[in-house]
């Protein structure tokens, strides 16, 4: 059943878990088990990328089906994206980037969304225009924690979700950092993990994932 009008997200996306899984469906079909696991392993908060064909039905099913999860459209980058995910049930919406026109339809979705920025100057743009949750992507490739740790004193007021490299080993140094909700990863959703429909794997690396404190 598709939902047009997604029930609001009562905390920040940031404050969720302090892991967002970052979710690539070549099947639909694999959505629900999928988006079980997570749940049942402590990560609500589920982000399925625009990277394929299935995800819209993807995020029509996790919505439909699977009441705990709180899913997201991820790759976001049009304004067709925005309305798309939002009419299929999507709750949050990332962006691995941004522009003014895909700021505006963002914010007018009715549903939290997190920006993608790497600079400090695109950081300070959506400060100016009242947005300071963000998604700091390519984590790693971008200046990583230094980069963050650095930002956090002249921009405290900016929260991030870094995105991009991260690891079971690494996410720890970010979650310590004071400017940082949570952060994103695939590690805990594993294509051959997926492909085998191994869902007791998923759930087992969903549970480290959720156990993660900074």
């Amino acid at each position: 059943m598709t939902s047009s009008a997604p029930a609001a997200v009562s905390a920040s996306v940031l404050d969720l878990a302090p892991v967002v899984p970052v979710v690539v469906l070549e099947d639909a079909a694999d959505a629900v088990p999928l988006a079980r696991a997570l749940v049942a392993g402590g990560l609500p908060a589920i982000e399925v990328t625009l990277r394929t064909p299935a995800a819209l039905d993807a995020i029509r099913a996790i919505a439909a089906e699977v009441p705990d999860a709180v899913v997201g459209a991820g790759t976001v980058i049009s304004v067709r994206h925005v309305s798309e995910t939002v009419e299929a049930g999507a709750r949050f919406l990332v962006s691995p980037g941004w522009t003014d026109t895909l700021l505006d339809a963002m914010k007018a979705s009715g549903v939290p969304f997190l920006p993608g920025v790497s600079t400090t100057s695109e950081v300070v743009a959506l400060l100016e225009r009242g947005v300071t949750e963000m998604k700091f992507f390519p984590a790693e490739a971008a200046g990583g924690t230094a980069y963050l740790k650095a930002l956090s004193a002249p921009l405290p007021q900016a929260r991030f979700c870094p995105t991009g490299g991260i690891s079971l080993a690494s996410a720890p140094s970010y979650l310590a950092l004071p400017n940082v909700g949570c952060v994103g990863g695939s590690w805990m959703v594993p294509g051959d993990a997926v492909a085998a429909k191994d869902w007791a794997r998923v759930e087992r690396l969903a549970a480290g994932a959720s156990a993660l404190r900074g």
